[in-house]
């Protein structure tokens, strides 16, 4: 029960990596908060943990201030934030509207730094910890998602900037890069592979696009939960503006010596 008694704040708490967030918290004993902009997934992940919903923008300042007056009402300050909201901000720079280009900043990286200060009080005052949730978009570029990557590299960067300036003050900031996971926002990427590629399933686009991952395979949600998790426990107290890559070690692949690898085809691996 590493975090009975404390409050963890998950913004993007109602999917994905934030619902195994969630769940793992709460059976670790936590009080959960759960923010996000969609109240149904919300209300099922929140009748799973007990938490607490608060359907808002994490992106707008007014909808943190909000959220927390609720939360602190309910179980008091916040110890733990988990800055997890993020969105995609697809395409070339060369025809990205000024509207893609400002929901990808407002869905990745306002949403981190609004959170991050709303709370940074409370925090303090616990002695709490800050996961901002970025992506091994935040480390290289991958193609045509010119919004999405420099917002998860500028996530990386005020990761550092909390680290730097509020270590000092007792609060801890940590980054975690995932890299493929599978999820449901992930399977409509893999949709998209499936028609382009005439692939028989959302397993087969998987495979391909992890086909020079060493692991072989996409994350699951709950296995990136668990990093985040023992990354926010006093386990971890040393870590502060780290940078962990949960990727199945995409990010150690040498790009230019893969032509000397067999070609492996899609769907090979389960």
């Amino acid at each position: 029960m590493r975090f009975s008694g404390k409050t963890a704040f998950i913004t993007g708490g109602g999917t994905g990596i934030g619902a195994a967030v969630a769940r793992r918290l709460a059976s670790e004993g936590a009080n959960i908060v759960l923010m996000g902009r969609r109240r149904e997934p919300l209300e099922a992940i929140g009748e799973e943990t007990g938490g607490l919903i608060v359907q808002g923008d994490a992106a707008s300042g007014q909808s943190m201030r909000d959220a927390l007056a609720e939360s602190r009402k309910r179980f008091g300050p916040v110890d733990l934030l988990i800055a997890n909201a993020g969105g995609h901000g697809v395409g070339p720079t060369i025809s990205m509207s000024d509207e893609t280009w400002a929901e990808a900043t407002r869905t990745n990286l306002d949403t981190a730094f609004v959170s991050a200060r709303a709370c940074l009080p409370d925090l303090i005052s616990q002695g709490g910890n800050i996961v901002i949730v970025a992506s091994i978009a935040g480390l290289f570029a991958g193609p045509d998602a010119a919004g999405y990557v420099t917002m998860k590299h500028a996530c990386i960067g005020l990761g550092k900037s909390l680290a730097r300036d509020y270590g000092r003050k007792g609060v801890r900031t940590n980054i975690v890069c995932p890299g493929w996971v599978a999820t449901a926002m992930a399977d409509e990427q893999m949709q998209v592979l499936v028609e382009k590629h005439g692939l028989a399933s959302v397993g087969e686009a998987y495979a391909l696009v992890t086909r020079d991952v060493p692991l072989g395979r996409p994350a699951t949600a709950e296995e990136v939960s668990n990093v985040i998790c023992f990354i926010a426990s006093e386990e971890a107290r040393m870590m502060n503006g780290s940078i962990v890559t949960v990727d199945g070690g995409a990010a150690v692949v040498d790009l230019p010596t893969l032509a000397f690898v067999e070609p492996v085809q899609a769907g090979a691996r389960g």
